[in-house]
């Protein structure tokens, strides 16, 4: 189906099917040199290697396109390991006073934050709900996400949730992008109830339907999160919603330790969590334990540059062996799209080094999701999912801070071109 050749680097990211990268991985990303790629008909890699070798090896064959990566790179698609794409009315007014001093919880207990989307979103149709989001997918799209973590949680209502998640299955029926489906009915304590009550209404009600709906086919949810804060949901009502999600088949994948200690790190790794995200507070106790557990860390550089917060220790979590992950934790209150920004925050303001961002925006996102065996490198037999870029060096993706819009040549997705950017061939990404 699709032949890229002659790449000047093809960026593998794992060469030996890891399922994850930790630290010492990291440091010497798999990359090829003057090398080809081919993708057959079922969407999948065929062949990786030295241009020569697949030339000779694929010399009968014929292609539905081919594409002369000669100067560029070529990498994997990019996973946006946490986000909430989902919502209706927007919170710009917000930000002004966010500059002016006033923190994330006082914006919250004001009723704006996530109060305010709940208001509008609830109100919101499918139909008004998939047009704007089909348009954000697209954006992140064109700048390189090919697969991405969806989360429902800005209705706080079992009507409203299951509409989100309908909206989620309708757009993936409709677009390329692959997404991962996120349960986040415990996003906020709704309101007029109590934690209590919230914590009983989401175990009593939310989770039996979603069982029924997903084992009638009718929605693929694949995992389940909570927000795990000083008043919002304490740590015992977090452990008993995540265990009945557990129990109900949904990946543990949960915000924690974000605006105060709250040992989620701790909890996650005993409930055998997947992944937590946040973690700006997360204890040196709590580290170790992920660690041990393989629970990867969702690390989000937008939230604590656009709320001032303190930046995830990622050194220390990378020292320690944590898997580190990233998102863009697109949402009303963090507007960005582009993973290519959010591996550069990463480097600049949690002092990763560029292998271990685009590991963490790659394979160990895709292990964030449970889908590491299928997305996250360039590997024969996983999913054809990649970006060629207009430059000679990789590392210009992340080298550019904002610059993704005029380097991003090719958005790639089971081996069709879902995004080709004319003005790459107009101009030097230099």
């Amino acid at each position: 189906r699709l032949l890229l050749e002659n790449a000047e680097q093809l960026v593998l990211v794992c060469g030996r099917r890891e399922p994850y990268l930790r630290r010492d991985g990291a440091a010497s990303l798999a990359v090829l040199r003057a090398a080809s790629l081919v993708v057959g008909p079922d969407g999948c890699i065929k062949a990786v290697g030295q241009a020569e070798v697949i030339r000779n090896q694929f010399s009968e064959a014929t292609f539905e396109r081919i594409i002369d990566c000669s100067g560029k790179c070529v990498l994997p698609g990019l996973v946006d390991a946490h986000t909430h794409p989902v919502w209706a009315g927007d919170r710009v007014h917000e930000f002004a006073m966010k500059l002016a001093g006033a923190s994330y919880m006082e914006i919250h207990q004001a009723g704006g934050g996530i109060h305010f989307t709940v208001e509008r979103t609830r109100k919101a149709t499918e139909d008004e709900l998939l047009p704007s989001f089909q348009q954000r997918l697209g954006r992140m799209l064109r700048a390189g996400s090919t697969l991405l973590e969806c989360k429902s949680g800005y209705g706080l209502d079992l009507e409203t949730e299951l509409k989100m998640l309908r909206v989620m299955e309708r757009a993936k029926k409709s677009m390329d992008i692959g997404i991962s489906s996120t349960y986040c009915g415990a996003h906020a304590v709704p309101r007029g109830k109590t934690a209590a009550e919230a914590t009983d209404d989401i175990i009593n009600n939310h989770l039996p339907k979603l069982k029924e709906l997903k084992l009638s086919g009718e929605i693929h949810v694949d995992n389940i999160d909570v927000f795990c804060e000083k008043g919002v949901f304490d740590l015992e009502s977090t452990r008993r919603i995540l265990q009945a999600g557990k129990d109900i088949g949904l990946q543990i994948n949960f915000h924690g330790d974000e605006l105060h200690p709250m040992k989620s790190a701790e909890l996650g790794a005993e409930l055998g969590a997947r992944a937590i995200s946040h973690l700006e507070e997360v204890s040196d106790e709590g580290i170790v334990a992920m660690a041990r557990a393989k629970c990867a860390a969702v690390l989000l550089p937008t939230t604590a540059y656009m709320l001032r917060l303190k930046q995830p220790r990622a050194r220390k979590m990378l020292e320690e062996g944590v898997i580190v992950a990233l998102g863009s934790d697109f949402n009303p209150n963090a507007y960005c799209f582009s993973m290519p920004m959010v591996m550069h925050l990463a480097c600049v303001n949690m002092r990763m080094s560029m292998n271990e961002a685009l590991a963490a925006a790659t394979i160990n996102a895709a292990y964030a999701l449970g889908k590491s065996d299928t997305h996250g490198s360039l590997e024969v037999g996983k999913q054809g999912d990649l970006l060629i870029i207009n430059s000679s060096r990789w590392e210009h993706l992340i080298y550019q801070f904002g610059g993704h819009e005029a380097l991003i040549n090719y958005v790639i997705v089971k081996g069709k071109v879902i995004y080709e950017n004319e003005r790459c061939e107009t101009m030097n990404s230099y």
